[in-house]
């Protein structure tokens, strides 16, 4: 009896025709994953094409369109950082990850999460010292992208409270908000190399940007912040309240505008609710480092 894994050319059957139980069928699924991304494995036990018989030609064909399939949609989620290393050298870069870093998930949207610190391991991209740092900020506009959609509140609603209570408010973000701190110019990296335009020299050395990405209506945005609003965001993320947070802001900038940083936050949508804060909260990281 054939059992056909997601492909119409070829099926899997057991060597001597008999029906497989539950364990070597999965351990079979596994032989032909293992087998799908790493071109010097063999072509599995019991693959057959339409004609009952191996075809090594036919597995290559298929483990090929599944590779490039894959580097495309890496490229897809990472334009930039395409650009930025050119197409050769990002394919080669790719397929060493889709090796690697197989999909874990059916939904392709999270696949590439790890790129990011994949590049950052990846010795030949060792001479573009910024490169994982817009691949992250790329993972953040898409991550926004796709976040739920969560309605803004009117800043009024707080207008009852009094001072000392004000400190003690939480405020609950957008769901697309992210925010993403480098120690170089990634923000200007990333737009000048963004949608083909036009690349200047950038100096490196010329200090980090932190970038707020926040996708309010149907547009994701992308803004630069200083050192002391990213702490400031990052803490509120963590669930810190508006006291905490910018205790911890003004010891990373002592120049940082809590009323400012509220005015902004408020004009672009990314508070979407508040609450009374009661004890202290960590710092977060992934989306927010």
């Amino acid at each position: 009896m054939e059992h056909r894994i997601s492909m119409q050319t070829l099926s899997m059957q057991p060597d001597n025709g008999a029906h497989p139980d539950t364990k070597s069928w999965c351990e079979s699924q596994r032989c032909f994953a293992a087998a799908l991304l790493d071109p010097m494995m063999p072509v599995p036990s019991g693959l057959v094409g339409p004609d009952r018989k191996p075809s090594e030609r036919r597995f290559n064909v298929y483990r090929n369109n599944v590779v490039v399939g894959l580097v495309e949609a890496l490229k897809a989620a990472f334009p930039v950082v395409a650009r930025i290393v050119g197409d050769a050298f990002f394919a080669a870069m790719a397929r060493i990850y889709v090796a690697t870093e197989p999909p874990r998930s059916p939904v392709m949207l999270e696949y590439g999460a790890t790129f990011p610190a994949f590049i950052d391991a990846f010795a030949p991209a060792s001479s573009v010292p910024y490169l994982r740092d817009v691949a992250r900020l790329e993972r953040a506009w898409v991550e926004a992208y796709h976040a739920a959609e969560a309605s803004t509140i009117d800043p009024a609603s707080l207008a009852a409270l009094d001072s000392n209570a004000l400190i003690q408010v939480g405020f609950a973000l957008h769901p697309s908000v992210r925010v993403v701190r480098s120690a170089f110019p990634t923000v200007r990296i990333w737009r000048m190399n963004l949608d083909g335009g036009e690349v200047t020299a950038t100096d490196l050395s010329s200090g980090g940007e932190n970038a707020l990405v926040v996708r309010p209506k149907a547009e994701v945005e992308v803004r630069t912040v200083p050192d002391g609003a990213a702490t400031f965001i990052r803490a509120l993320a963590a669930g810190a309240s508006i006291g905490d947070a910018t205790t911890l802001a003004l010891a990373d900038e002592a120049g940082f505008d809590l009323a400012a940083v509220l005015r902004d936050l408020f004009a672009i949508k990314a508070i979407v609710g508040w609450r009374l804060v009661d004890t202290p909260a960590a710092i977060p990281t992934g989306r927010f480092a």
